[in-house]
């Protein structure tokens, strides 16, 4: 060998005997120094378990739990490790043949594959868990009971506010949103459990525990020295008043409609009703795909939130925008009135005023009180016409800008998911509706809150807080606050958004034309004793499509208001679908949620409206009888009237409906 390689090879002879020393120190320090991994190596013996933590609990502002974590079982399979055992046995006990058992091992294989776990049984009933828990050595390794915590509700109340829990599915995994589950794992599908699943989730534990030859728990191994602890998810604090929720959906039994009530101090919502509505306890345990299914195809749709996802023309409880509009753009001032003799002839056609009288619109107060017509589509006109624009077109555009900043057209952002954003048509929207040919005649419904607009009830109340602040409102949210919270998620609901900057003297007269509308107009229903309430009646026009034909259905009944009229603390919205005038019915329930939310109580003179309200039904008979909802909803919706009556007023006095001790963490 050449004397000029002798280098060479000891290098490499070098390098190689490195490389041996390495791996001989590196098995040493894991055999030896390091225990943990020899321990745990012996598979045989040790059992790896998931813990799940504790989801958040959800409080309302009264620091009353609306929910509460109650525990069931799953039974999940690992197909690869299913041999010997007694199928007929396990079939007996979860009550299912053995077609259903290979049905099921074929499906964890397509879900999960052969060596993963998957669920076999989902959250099974007590008696089920009973047997299987003290046979489940039979079925091991294949088989494991995993522990599930579920969602159970006290008040059976708010559902589509609070939400529901399921089992992620496989294409939420394959998305990188859900890298954080995995197969088995609940969460939030909808409401505020979806929303605020990344804090109510918590985090999950590992144990290790100690099998004995027929596979079954002894024990944890090393006292738990190598267990992480499962985090518990936070808590959520909300604005919710979860009795005047109660007090609503009560109110608007065999009803179709909503009501939104918002603290316009702070956006804070106090209720959100959506009729019908449905028990949130159907959607928790082993019968939640069943009961959903039914939910899903009634015939009254319980899982549509009308509240924010319904929109409708809001008819003549806009007209307090309108006149907000026309004083800001001083196109008017307060002392404007308007001739009108029964109806609108301006643009060739009537549009009728349900008053005739003289001086019912000498001034802007008394046309909100008696809601002239014509007083407002004439405004409508006014303010688009004007010549500080150059021409309707810009003119309707800036129409459609303070509609914008009030709210409508557009999501708010309300902390739940589904909210719709209604529609208000800018000039690029009336250009292609009418070809570039049109003027202020040709939408001027929309003065009167017809014609190009729909809102939600949402967003009727939120305009409420706007009048109630004098040009400022926050985003509505349920969130007031998250325990132990360290995010920026409720930041934005707690930035101050100004509209209109007309001054305090100019909201005053739409302000006090709204007391008058409940003090001497068609809202005197809404009254509350000692407390002044400003509100505005209005009837959305109904039509649809009926045999090929537009037919004019029985009208939807809007009410908004808010009080007291200084330092305002609540704003509502009633919306009573097919109920006619919107002083009928949506005023005095308006009134109901105002009086219960302020005083705490109803008052006994308003006994006999109570219960007209609780058995007043709008609900067309056919959609009805062809409704499961009741019989699904159970004693929820089984107690009578004098039953429910009797929760507020008790020997001739008001009482506040008794508070249930609130279930805790």
């Amino acid at each position: 060998m050449s004397v000029y390689n002798q280098p060479r090879r000891r290098v490499i002879q070098l390098i190689i005997l490195g490389a041996v020393l390495v791996i001989i120190i590196r098995l040493f320090f894991l055999q030896v120094v390091e225990k943990k991994y020899a321990k745990l190596s012996d598979a045989n013996a040790i059992q790896r378990k998931v813990v799940y933590p504790s989801r958040g609990i959800i409080y309302d502002r009264r620091n009353q739990s609306v929910l509460r974590n109650d525990v069931m079982y799953d039974l999940v399979v690992t197909p690869s490790q299913v041999k010997n055992i007694d199928t007929a046995y396990l079939c007996e006990i979860l009550q299912i043949d053995k077609e259903e058992f290979i049905n099921r091992i074929q499906t964890a294989i397509k879900k999960s594959g052969r060596v993963r776990q998957s669920v076999f049984a989902a959250l099974l009933r007590p008696e089920i868990f009973g047997r299987l828990q003290e046979s489940l050595y039979l079925f091991q390794p294949g088989f494991e009971l995993i522990q599930r915590q579920i969602r159970s509700y006290p008040y059976s109340s708010a559902a589509n506010i609070l939400g529901y829990i399921g089992e992620v599915s496989t294409q939420m995994l394959a998305n990188t949103n859900y890298s954080a589950y995995q197969m088995g794992d609940y969460l939030g599908m909808t409401g505020l459990e979806k929303t605020y699943e990344s804090v109510l989730m918590g985090q999950r534990g590992i144990q290790y525990w100690v099998k004995d030859n027929l596979n079954r728990l002894q024990g944890p191994y090393e006292n738990g020295e190598f267990d992480t602890a499962a985090i518990a998810g936070k808590n959520l604090r909300l604005s919710l008043d979860i009795e005047l929720q109660m007090l609503g959906e009560r109110l608007m039994r065999n009803k179709i409609g909503s009501i939104v009530a918002i603290d316009p101090q702070t956006g804070g919502i106090l209720a959100m009703v959506s009729s019908p509505t449905y028990d949130p306890n159907l959607l928790t345990g082993s019968y939640r795909a069943r009961n959903f299914s039914k939910l899903f195809s009634d015939t009254t749709k319980p899982l549509f939130n009308r509240a924010m996802q319904g929109t409708y023309p809001p008819g003549s409880s806009m007209k307090p925008l309108t006149a907000l509009v026309a004083l800001d753009e001083g196109v008017i001032t307060p002392s404007f009135g308007y001739p009108c003799r029964g109806g609108y002839y301006a643009c060739g056609s009537r549009i009728g005023c349900e008053h005739s009288e003289p001086g019912h619109a000498a001034n802007l107060r008394l046309a909100i009180s008696h809601s002239c017509n014509s007083y407002f589509v004439n405004l409508y006109r006014m303010v688009v016409d004007s010549r500080q624009w150059g021409g309707v077109k810009k003119g309707h555009q800036r129409w459609y800008d303070y509609m914008t900043s009030f709210g409508l057209g557009h999501r708010l952002g309300i902390d739940i998911p589904g909210e719709y954003p209604g529609y208000v048509v800018d000039s690029a929207g009336m250009n292609k509706r009418y070809r570039g040919q049109w003027n202020s005649c040709t939408e001027l419904f929309v003065g009167m809150g017809q014609g190009a607009v729909a809102v939600t009830p949402l967003q009727m109340s939120n305009a409420m807080c706007i009048i109630a602040n004098h040009g400022f409102y926050y985003l509505p949210h349920f969130v007031s606050s998250i325990d132990n919270d360290n995010t920026d998620l409720l930041t934005k609901f707690r930035e101050k958004h100004v509209v209109a900057h007309a001054s305090d003297s100019v909201y005053k007269y739409v302000i006090l034309g709204m007391q008058d509308v409940v003090e001497s107009g068609t809202g005197r229903k809404a009254q509350v004793e000692g407390v002044t309430v400003c509100g505005k009646t209005g009837t959305a026009e109904n039509n649809a499509i009926v045999n090929g034909k537009l037919t004019k259905l029985k009208n939807h009944a809007f009410f908004v208001a808010f009080a007291p009229r200084d330092n305002p603390k609540i704003a509502i919205t009633v919306l009573v679908e097919n109920s006619g005038y919107g002083g009928t019915y949506s005023a005095p329930i308006a009134g109901l949620m105002i009086e219960k939310y302020l005083n705490d109580t109803i008052s006994t003179k308003k006994r006999d409206v109570m219960k007209t309200m609780l058995e007043y039904n709008t609900i067309d008979p056919v959609v009805r009888e062809k409704s499961k909802l009741d019989s699904l909803n159970g004693a929820t919706a089984k107690l009578t009237t004098e039953q429910i009556l009797s929760l507020y007023f008790r020997n001739e006095s008001a009482q506040a409906v008794p508070k249930k001790k609130p279930v805790t963490k």
